[in-house]
């Protein structure tokens, strides 16, 4: 009889937490024996930290690729490039299907990845956050205090507003008619006020003042087309809770070679972002459930925000694992530094210079003193290990060689990355275009509405808008008149010129005589007063006239003219036999 399935999973657990991940041997006295930590301890993270070229980055090669082949989800940041090609050649086949590889510089195969796309409401501060850290790590030069009220409210503004993208930060700051429309959608009534009240009560240089810093460095952010099409498209690609929970692998080659430094450490900083709140939305199911998700981090001074603070010391019942590694300790903020050397389970040093050795020295005295840290060779380490919750003593070892079965799976882990992860080049530069270009066309535009609401909906807003060449009050006088000939536009200009014209057709039903520009205005109440009463002959020509009026779209002006002039001699013709 097979046995219950929850025994299975429990027996499944039990053999994963006390799984070990093999990554040195010791060498004391010349005993190679190799050893590794265990799950458990790996949930309360490892620092590493060394001079380049001492072992760090081969370390962590043979600890992501064990996580890989035991079926583990991983992640990788390499700000580098190399790291992130060469681990996608050494991944088994049957794992390529699990693979995200997230390259900014495959220009013609952007991933969508909106970090303002919010699933969760209550995690709208926390991503405004995130991004306010990031911002002011990596742009402390023009950081100020008011730079950060407004790009704060901005950003609360734009994740209240379904569909909004990095590309609305600046739009939102210089288009009145698209911040009215966010401002319509608004919630929030301290976001709503500022927008409302305080940012409209600013005077023109002020606002131009304060709104600068902001344009210019996100306008440089957003100018590069490798990181805009990325960013801007509305639905990410990629979904990280899902991703953490299904024990996927995220590859992302931030390479700062092909997309320079500052967006390297940016879209960095936003992923790291997004990992950490796909990993606190875990919350909803029992701790025992969720799988783990280890993240390895190289070079991460590059995106160590105040965030990582928070990671450090909350990520662990979440099961999210950091592997952190980078040169020297001066590269951290001393907030980041601080929750490093306090939350951080295990550390381990290779060579590193006299100013860390004196710092680290602290860390593993007496056992080793500075003179140690600053002699040590390559691929040799000190290290505290955290074995079942407990730090151990200092010791020595020498980290294991690097994998060699390469698969050579990197065309085949790029190709199906593309086709599941990825859209076309030019289908996201066209709907960017259309949304750039929408506020010039229909006033305020969408925040490219095309993947948040049905083409219907844009439709019908876009026929409510009452034509501006077509008056309401125009067209109730005409309907009091009697029924008008359908009139083309050029037809109806001449029309408007001719003022008798356009006066006979309103008043055909009065028969009254409109007065020629070619008679005497000078004429006195008394010569009204001979006029003789009109002959059945004017009575036909006034009736012809209005007839020639009634169908002006068919008959040529000058044949009406004609007519009227006709009708003038006539009268004045009359007028000279009754004088006589």
């Amino acid at each position: 009889m097979p046995a219950p399935q929850f025994t299975r999973k429990n027996e499944d657990r039990k053999e994963h937490e006390n799984e070990v991940c093999l990554f040195a041997a010791t060498n004391f006295r010349s005993q190679m024996r190799r050893f590794g930590i265990k799950t458990d301890d790996r949930r309360r993270h490892m620092y590493i930290i060394g001079k380049t070229g001492m072992g760090k980055s081969t370390m962590m090669e043979n600890m992501l690729l064990h996580d890989i082949y035991k079926g583990h989800g991983v992640g990788l940041v390499d700000p580098h490039g190399d790291f992130a090609e060469k681990i996608i050649d050494y991944i088994p086949s049957w794992r390529i299907n699990d693979v995200v590889y997230f390259n900014p510089s495959d220009v013609d195969f952007p991933i969508g990845f909106n970090i303002l796309e919010v699933k969760d409401e209550k995690q709208k501060h926390l991503i405004a956050s995130g991004l306010m850290g990031i911002f002011k790590k990596i742009w402390p030069d023009v950081w100020s205090s008011r730079m950060e009220y407004i790009l704060n409210n901005t950003l609360l503004a734009l994740l209240d507003y379904p569909g909004s993208t990095l590309l609305g930060i600046n739009r939102l700051l210089s288009d009145d008619k698209y911040r009215k429309r966010v401002i319509a959608k608004l919630t929030d009534p301290v976001v709503k006020a500022f927008w409302q009240i305080e940012f409209a009560g600013y005077s023109e240089k002020y606002a131009t003042e304060a709104v600068a810093p902001i344009q210019n460095k996100i306008g440089q952010f957003l100018s590069a087309s490798v990181i805009r099409n990325m960013v801007s498209q509305v639905k990410s690609t990629i979904d990280v809770r899902g991703l953490m929970d299904s024990g996927k692998i995220l590859i992302m080659n931030l390479s700062k070679g092909r997309i320079g430094e500052d967006n390297s450490r940016l879209l960095g900083g936003m992923l790291i972002t997004k990992i950490q709140l796909a990993a606190m939305e875990r919350v909803d199911i029992p701790e025992e459930e969720r799988q783990d998700f280890f993240l390895y981090v190289d070079e991460f001074q590059n995106f160590a925000t105040p965030s990582f603070a928070n990671i450090l010391s909350e990520a662990r019942k979440y099961r999210l694992g950091l592997i952190m590694a980078h040169q020297y300790v001066a590269q951290l903020d001393e907030v980041v530094a601080d929750a490093v050397f306090g939350n951080v389970g295990t550390i381990v040093t290779f060579r590193v210079g006299g100013a860390d050795a004196e710092m680290l020295a602290k860390e593993f005295a007496p056992t080793f003193i500075e003179e140690d840290i600053v002699s040590l060779g390559k691929y040799n380490v000190f290290l505290k290990l955290m074995i079942d919750g407990v730090a151990s003593q200092p010791f020595s070892a020498t980290t294991l060689p690097p994998v060699a079965n390469r698969t050579g799976s990197a065309e085949k882990i790029i190709q199906v990355s593309r086709e599941r992860y990825a859209k076309t080049r030019a289908d996201v530069e066209d709907k960017i275009m259309r949304w750039s270009m929408s506020s010039l066309q229909f006033g305020s535009g969408t925040d490219e509405e095309e993947d948040s609401s049905s083409d219907e909906e844009i439709k019908k807003e876009r026929s409510s808008k009452p034509r501006e060449d077509f008056k309401r009050s125009d067209k109730e006088e005409w309907g009091q008149a009697v029924p008008q000939p359908k009139i083309q536009p050029e037809q109806e200009m001449e029309i408007e010129e001719d003022p008798e014209v356009f006066a006979g057709e309103l008043f055909i039903g009065d028969v009254k005589k409109e007065s020629s520009h070619e008679e005497d205005t000078s004429k006195t109440e008394a010569e009204e007063e001979e006029k003789p009463e009109k002959s059945e002959t004017d009575r036909v020509l006034v009736h012809q006239e209005a007839e020639v009026s009634d169908s002006s779209t068919e008959k040529p002006k000058k044949k009406r003219k004609r007519k009227r002039k006709k009708k003038s001699k006539e009268n004045q013709n009359a007028k000279s036999e009754q004088t006589s």
